[in-house]
């Protein structure tokens, strides 16, 4: 399995109204990637396939994108309507949204055959 498929297999497993940021995700994938190889990933999201890349933030709890861009504000769209309140400064409190994977998760995707 690539490490894309293994990011967006992670990605998806991110419940609505929650969160986790691009060095989560990549101390998930057991290949070992980086936070910025994460990120490039879901840059590459191919198509409208359902993997929630809007759901992966950096670590100060706020949007990567560039501010005012398009892809932010799409981004900050549709985590509003997933319920994710922003602070005045633009960030999400992490400690309130950030997902944690259930224990045993790790063993879970190695059992699957996701395809994107």
């Amino acid at each position: 399995m690539s490490a894309y498929h293994e990011i967006y297999e992670w990605v998806s497993r991110v419940p609505e109204g929650k969160v986790a940021t691009y060095g989560q995700i990549a101390r998930l994938v057991k290949s070992r990637c980086s936070a910025r190889q994460v990120g490039y990933a879901m840059a590459a999201v191919p198509g409208d396939n359902g993997i929630p890349w809007h759901r992966i933030i950096n670590s100060q709890g706020r949007i990567s994108l560039r501010s005012g861009s398009e892809g932010h504000r799409l981004q900050r769209i549709l985590l509003e309507a997933e319920g994710i309140v922003f602070s005045t400064d633009d960030s999400i409190d992490l400690v309130k949204y950030r997902w944690t994977a259930p224990a045993g998760d790790s063993d879970f995707l190695s059992s699957q055959s996701m395809i994107f």
